[in-house]
């Protein structure tokens, strides 16, 4: 519940900088989709950066002889290459910056350097945090983090120009300059961000030993290779499309930025599922190799896989059928609102991809982690071939619908596989009727508001089918739910 609960928390108080940030008067949208482009490509380096060695210390921590040495390895292993990873991307920040799409503002790329420097630093430390169980000391760091960031956006964004428009002369002035693109502080206040993360985390860091066991790294590094492909596919599926978005589409450099804009307001609407598979997987990773351990695992995957996606098709009908309300509040202006059409398309898109992660277990345990370098490779292939066909002629929307395939072949792939090389009773055709269930009721709500277009009528009808759902899976799992700590009490 802490991992679940914090990351949650963080990343959703760093959503709330979405409305903020797409008012016309803090960014124009052109920046915004420059901001995109940026923070697009970070999750894509970050994973060159730690290279897959947080799934490779869970796995090996569990081995007895390497529990002395396992964390200083980890660590030593991910300082020197931070150091000589960060210097190439200095030296190539310019192909780096036109690569990205902000050849004009080459000192945006100076500070995503840093970040991903300073967040490839706070990988291992981070894990020994889930792995040693302290959840609370984990949830602090990561909301203090992302308090300091949105505390940080708004002074530069807000503060500083309107005490400069009063007194030119005041000292704001010697961290402020009009002058320069405000997508800069935007990107400086998560540089600020990743540096209290490192601070905070002083503690687990002066815990490293000058100690480096070369065998462990070799074994690590062959077990965690795999997961490089695994997460440069992943990231070319998640936020690559921005940038493919950004080339391919028709138009001029503006335009181009524009659409990445809407884009990419709109793809944070599907907040709610993304949060939780944020969340799960923070918490799930460990848990499942503990779980490894016991006499019957893969009944406790199944299980963990049935209330997984009960929990996402809820959160799908609560998304999907109240998006005027969501949007509202959500993004700060109506020219954004054009590309809401992709939201149902990529809430189902993030269902597929969770239940990819939580079927992606089986090649973890199995040592098998080529087989997750196979299908994500897949999904990406996917992606790129979908978006170079459709982009010039759909935009945004052919963003969508890679994405949409894309995880859903990759969660097909996996399952078939998988249940070849590591067998878990999933109860898989249950599963398939509720993800059926709510695109009917989505598609039901969609003709009833397009015979009467009213906003309480829509509003009626979405509650009214929510209830209709949740009414019925409390009714189908009812011996399920009986079992839980606090709601099982109120079913029995």
């Amino acid at each position: 519940m802490w991992y679940g609960v914090s990351s949650i928390a963080a990343r959703f108080m760093s959503y709330l900088l979405t409305p903020y940030l797409t008012r016309t008067s803090v960014l124009k949208i052109a920046d915004y989709g420059k901001m995109s482009l940026v923070f697009a490509a970070i999750p894509l380096l970050n994973v060159l950066f730690t290279y897959g060695f947080e799934t490779a210390y869970f796995r090996f921590s569990q081995r007895k002889e390497y529990e002395n040495s396992i964390y200083s390895t980890a660590s030593i292993s991910l300082f020197l290459t931070t150091i000589l990873f960060s210097a190439f991307l200095w030296i190539f920040r310019n192909s780096l910056a036109s690569f990205a799409g902000v050849a004009d503002d080459p000192q945006l790329i100076d500070l995503t350097i840093i970040i991903i420097a300073l967040d490839a630093l706070a990988a291992i430390p981070f894990a020994k945090l889930r792995q040693e169980g302290r959840p609370i000391q984990y949830a602090v760091i990561r909301i203090c983090s992302i308090v300091l960031n949105i505390l940080a956006t708004v002074f530069f964004l807000s503060y500083c120009p309107k005490i400069l428009e009063d007194n030119p002369n005041s000292w704001v002035g010697l961290l402020y300059r009009t002058d320069v693109n405000r997508v800069t502080y935007v990107i400086l206040a998560n540089v600020m961000s990743s540096g209290l993360t490192l601070l905070l985390l002083s503690g687990q860091i002066g815990s490293i030993k000058l100690h480096f066991n070369a065998k462990l790294w070799k074994e690590m590094m062959l077990y965690a290779l795999p997961l490089i492909i695994v997460g440069m596919g992943g990231m070319i599926n998640e936020t690559f499309d921005r940038l493919m978005l950004n080339w391919w589409v028709p138009g001029s450099p503006t335009f181009k930025q524009e659409q990445v804009a809407i884009y990419s307001a709109c793809y944070k609407l599907s907040l709610l599922i993304s949060l939780f598979i944020q969340a799960f997987r923070m918490g799930a990773e460990p848990f499942f190799f503990k779980q490894a351990e016991g006499l019957n695992p893969q009944k406790t995957y199944a299980r963990v896989m049935k209330f997984f996606v009960i929990t996402v098709t809820t959160m799908f009908l609560v998304v999907s059928l109240y998006i005027p309300v969501i949007s509202y509040f959500f993004i700060g202006n109506k020219t954004y609102w054009a590309g809401l059409g992709v939201v149902p398309i990529l809430l189902l898109a993030n269902i597929f991809l969770g239940i990819y992660y939580n079927l992606s277990i089986w090649y973890k345990l199995s040592n098998k982690t080529h087989a997750g370098a196979v299908i994500t490779l897949t999904g990406a292939a996917i992606t790129i071939l979908i978006n170079r066909l459709f982009i010039p002629s759909f935009g945004y929307m052919a963003c969508a619908w890679a994405t949409f395939f894309c995880y859903g072949s990759m969660m097909v792939m996996s399952y078939l596989w998988g249940q070849k090389e590591y067998r878990i009773p999933y109860a898989s055709k249950k599963l398939v009727a509720y993800v059926v269930i709510v695109v009917t009721l989505f598609f039901i709500h969609k003709g009833l508001i397009a015979l009467l277009p009213y906003t309480v009528f829509s509003l009626i009808v979405a509650s009214t089918l929510l209830f209709i759902y949740v009414w019925f899976i409390l009714l189908v799992e009812r011996k399920e739910f009986q079992k839980m700590p606090v709601i099982g009490k109120y079913l029995k």
